[in-house]
């Protein structure tokens, strides 16, 4: 017979990395870093007619010092780079990172000395949308798996060991450039 039976009906036992995982899920504050047609359509998902405010989201943080998901909306010129860079090193841990377009995510069809191809050579992305541009919809469903990826995240230790553990397996992979088939 456990504490469950004990307590009134409607009352639910949860740890504390699912309570405070869906604390953090629940107010998870975006970036603006539009730089180009895909910022648009982040503008649209935060408008009325999708409204972020439904996931806690109604508030674009200008100041990365607020803000713990950073949306790189477009293609990123290798001048803006450091600045990417720089916002990212001031955002509070834990941040999150979606790459939004296929210009953010692997230079689109920029393939020239000033467009960097990829974000992810830049700062580490926690998630990829496709698309050119991706419609409010297609955002908002990345902001939802990205709210799920949060609510099953570790705390304190446990979440210094994974990311340990994470760092060691992409340290022993296979590089890129060593891969074979639909890569080349």
């Amino acid at each position: 017979m456990g504490l469950e039976e004990k307590l009134p009906s409607g009352i639910m036992l949860t740890s504390v990395e699912k309570l405070a995982g869906y604390a953090r899920k629940s107010s998870l504050w975006p970036a603006t870093f539009g730089l180009a047609c895909c910022a648009i359509e982040m503008m649209a998902t935060g408008a009325g007619r999708y409204d972020l405010a439904r996931f806690g989201m109604e508030v674009f943080r200008a100041s990365p010092r607020q803000a713990d998901l950073m949306i790189v909306a477009g293609r990123v010129s290798q001048k803006m780079a450091p600045v990417v860079r720089q916002i990212y090193d001031q955002m509070p841990q834990p941040r999150y990172v979606l790459a939004m377009g296929v210009c953010a995510s692997s230079g689109g069809m920029f393939n020239n000395y000033a467009i960097v191809q990829g974000v992810d050579h830049i700062v580490p992305v926690d998630m990829y949308l496709p698309g050119c541009p991706p419609r409010p919809e297609m955002l908002m469903d990345a902001i939802l798996k990205i709210h799920d990826q949060i609510q099953d995240d570790k705390l304190g230790v446990q979440r210094r060991r994974e990311i340990a553990e994470l760092e060691r397996a992409a340290l022993v992979a296979t590089p890129t450039s060593q891969m074979k088939g639909l890569l080349r």
